[in-house]
């Protein structure tokens, strides 16, 4: 069951990365006048998806702390690593991102750093 802390602040933080950068992307371009950019900036921050993903970024540190109060965090960290990996699926799948030869030769590469991690 502790482990379901990792798992929550590992789901949190993939759902806030994808979803900040699908509403950025809607938005377009930045201006470059500098009063245009508050404004740019103040729309994305009032927009509901991003206040979601801000919230679910808030919500994964509490998690976090919950995973803290049961495992080292010489243990716990490289789980978060699992963060990348599920990015790259996601931005596959819900933003029509590439993966690549060297983007799956990294997450193989996460995926033995995390297994030789929790082991000792």
């Amino acid at each position: 069951m502790a482990h379901l802390y990792i798992f929550i602040t590992i789901f949190l933080t993939v759902y806030g990365q994808i979803t900040i950068k699908w509403q950025v992307s809607l938005a377009g371009m930045p201006p470059i006048v500098p009063s245009e950019k508050l404004w740019f900036i103040l729309k994305l921050l009032l927009n509901p998806w991003i206040i979601s993903a801000l919230l679910a970024a808030f919500l994964a540190s509490l998690s976090w702390m919950g995973a803290m109060s049961k495992f080292s965090l010489s243990y716990a960290y490289p789980f978060t690593g699992m963060t990348f990996i599920l990015v790259i699926i996601g931005s596959a799948i819900f933003l029509h991102e590439s993966i690549t030869f060297p983007k799956l030769i990294a997450m193989f590469l996460i995926v033995s750093g995390i297994v030789i991690g929790s082991k000792g």
